[in-house]
């Protein structure tokens, strides 16, 4: 009950302000403020917290240009937020990124938007993602992949890319055995990129040679494992974060150059897992974006979203 208790005086105070942004920018709230809509070949967003477009020009670069709705300010990067980057297993490359396969999208009843990619000569399996807003402030991704073949140790890098927020801190087990776990800080002195592991396992996955093929290989450096796949993107001059989040099962690491770097980017590993053909797998992910937590906060945030999803 206690926990519980913790998780809504933290969720009553991002009520409050979703809630006033909500009713300064929609005429009627509740869950028709949280619907995709589409035009053209996009689909727009206005939740009253924030606003923007998934799928720009009907490509699949996630959530672009979003800005908070109140004050325009920017949160988005160019490649835009929660899109499917490099698509990876132990033997392959499967293209350049999900962005440049062709894909579908529909408006689905619930307001939410569903992608799909079809099986092709250079992608031996479908993929189905679902995007859906939780609140104003939140959005959920679930991700299916339905292989046409065996894949080992299979991996979406789903990828997110914020304007501003140039802190980049990832949620780690420390080093020691006596002290907590907490946010660790993306620093320069440890290496342009770095990735989190959750296990061993992970971390010969990183290792396996999946990120030597071009294009654009990357040389990670290996970093405390993850305490949870939670990770935190802060902006201490506009009073806002942005944390992203999967279920401990869907996401096996966590990547992010440091913090000051351009490319002021997240990446979620998920999956992580062999995968057979005609066995479909799902991983979710969570995206929150609002005014500035405590470290504590956002920790009790990812462990009711742990809860949520476990009860599913």
């Amino acid at each position: 009950m206690r926990r519980h208790g913790a998780a809504w005086g933290v969720g009553l105070s991002w009520f409050l302000w979703t809630s006033a942004a909500v009713f300064s920018a929609e005429p009627a709230g509740g869950a028709a403020s949280r619907a995709f809509f589409a035009i053209g070949q996009e689909f727009r967003f206005d939740t009253g917290a924030l606003r923007g477009t998934l799928r720009p020009q009907g490509r699949s670069l996630g959530l672009s240009a979003v800005v908070e709705a109140g004050s325009g300010q920017p949160i988005a990067g160019a490649f835009g937020l929660l899109s499917h980057y490099r698509l990876l297993d132990a033997e392959a490359r499967y293209g350049t990124a999900a962005w440049d396969w062709p894909s579908e999208a529909r408006l689905m009843s619930d307001g939410a938007v569903e992608v799909r990619w079809t099986a092709d000569a250079a992608h031996p399996f479908d993929m189905k993602a679902v995007y859906h807003w939780k609140s104003p402030n939140t959005l959920d991704l679930a991700t299916t992949v339905a292989p046409k073949k065996d894949l080992r140790r299979f991996e979406v890098f789903l990828a997110s890319y914020f304007a501003g927020f140039p802190a980049s801190r990832v949620y780690a087990r420390p080093s020691s055995g006596d002290a907590k776990p907490g946010f660790v800080e993306a620093e320069k002195s440890r290496g342009v990129w770095q990735a989190f592991p959750r296990d061993d396992a992970a971390i010969a996955m990183i290792q396996d040679g999946r990120w030597k093929r071009p294009p654009n290989p990357v040389d990670w450096t290996i970093m405390p494992r993850l305490a949870a796949p939670l990770a935190m993107r802060r902006d201490d001059a506009i009073g806002r974060i942005a944390l992203l989040m999967a279920p401990p099962d869907d996401c096996f690491a966590i990547s992010t150059p440091f913090g000051e770097e351009g490319h002021r980017s997240v990446y979620l590993s998920l999956f992580g897992r062999d995968l057979g053909a005609s066995q479909s797998a799902t991983a979710r992910a969570r995206l929150v974006i609002g005014p500035k937590l405590s470290d504590e906060e956002a920790v009790r945030l990812y462990e009711a979203y742990r809860q949520e999803t476990a009860a599913r």
